[in-house]
């Protein structure tokens, strides 16, 4: 793994695809196992995280369903602050089980934001499963019961995490270099 430049911004190799699909695996294993007979709904916050999504989703062997929400709070290399609600949800989520599906958790005021518009739907449940997130940087209070990963309060890039759209093709996981 060598360094990549993205709009004059270098990153450093940081986590690689095959730690990050290890990882994936066992929060599918967990989530098989806790959600067995439930058959939840797992919602998957785009743009970041469709490739987890669709690595964690061959690895869950329970039947389930899912879809996708768009939110963005980011600019280049940091949030905005704002959260913006950009598709919605279609699904009737009254007594469903469901798992929000994120790439990353930095302060959690996305998550906060989508849990309190999912409960007015009058969901069964509401989990959050993320691969990456990063605790010292938490400003809510959120029960995080599937992460993959915690990490740094590094700026990070690939595997579907993008310095301002680019980046996200990428297969292992980078950090900035300041």
């Amino acid at each position: 793994m060598n360094n990549v430049t993205i709009k004059g911004k270098t990153f450093k190799p940081s986590i690689t695809e095959e730690e990050i699909l290890k990882s994936v695996k066992k929060v599918a294993e967990r989530i098989n196992r806790d959600m067995a007979g439930k058959n939840p709904l797992f919602l998957a916050v785009l743009n970041g995280s469709f490739i987890f999504a669709a690595d964690l989703m061959r690895e869950i062997t329970i039947p389930c369903q899912v879809s996708f929400v768009k939110l963005a709070s980011y600019e280049g290399t940091t949030s905005t602050g704002k959260v913006t609600e950009v598709i919605g949800i279609n699904e009737d989520l009254s007594g469903r089980t469901i798992i929000i599906v994120e790439d990353i958790v930095d302060t959690g005021q996305t998550l906060k934001r989508m849990i309190e518009t999912l409960g007015t739907r009058n969901p069964e449940s509401v989990h959050i499963c993320t691969l990456l997130v990063k605790p010292e940087k938490l400003t809510v209070d959120l029960n995080i019961e599937y992460a993959a990963m915690e990490i740094p309060n590094d700026f990070i890039v690939g595997y579907g995490l993008d310095f301002d759209q680019e980046g996200r093709n990428l297969r292992d996981i980078y950090t900035i270099v300041e």
